[in-house]
């Protein structure tokens, strides 16, 4: 199993109610883990149909959160952003005008610059993404769409057709940059602006 505690510092004590599972698994049953966590939130949530806002969170206009979503203290949702099917963002979560998260965990203090798509990805903390990039979730070009990992030296296949990214604290993906599904970035990662990551090879 990729212990994602090696990428994002006390992301299993943060969020001790997850399953132990690996970081595709989580995303692919994210929807579920979510309506579970909300019973247990806090009277600081408002919490209405399975959408849960934090009561210091700001969020601009035109914004579409479809259930269930948990968005959590001090966090900004920039105007015509569009969250689906399963959004956690943990505190201090910024989100810029016209991005579109999917079935992703974003942790603290990260920053999702405008424009931008992530989906089925787990982001750590302190991550910043400039305009325009883009975490894939899904081989549109390939003739296999299982998606594999390279981890330690050693391609682990998924079984799934949906997985994006696992990105470790502090990492910075450029402007226009693209992590391929499946990307696994260790802890203050540098991706440059308009490049490809593509780690596992079609086959």
């Amino acid at each position: 199993m990729i212990p994602i505690d090696h990428f994002i510092e006390d992301f299993s004590t943060t969020f001790k109610d997850l399953p132990q599972a690996e970081p595709w698994q989580i995303t692919s049953d994210l929807k579920t883990i979510i309506e579970k966590l909300i019973l247990n939130l806090s009277s600081d949530y408002v919490i209405e149909d399975n959408i849960a806002i934090h009561k210091s969170a700001i969020i601009e206009n035109n914004v579409t959160i479809k259930k269930p979503a948990i968005i959590g203290e001090d966090c900004y949702i920039g105007a015509n952003t569009y969250f689906r099917e399963g959004v956690i963002l943990d505190k201090s979560v910024k989100i810029g005008p016209g991005c579109e998260i999917k079935s992703s965990i974003i942790c603290s203090n990260t920053a999702v610059a405008h424009f931008n798509y992530i989906g089925n990805s787990i982001i750590g903390r302190n991550i910043n993404f400039e305009a325009g990039s883009i975490a894939a979730n899904h081989y549109n070009e390939r003739a296999v769409k299982k998606i594999s990992v390279l981890y330690n030296s050693e391609i682990i296949e998924t079984n799934s057709d949906k997985f994006g990214s696992l990105i470790g604290d502090n990492s910075r993906i450029g402007a226009n940059a693209v992590l391929s599904p499946g990307t696994i970035l260790i802890k203050n990662t540098i991706v440059k602006r308009l490049e490809l990551i593509e780690q596992v090879a079609d086959k």
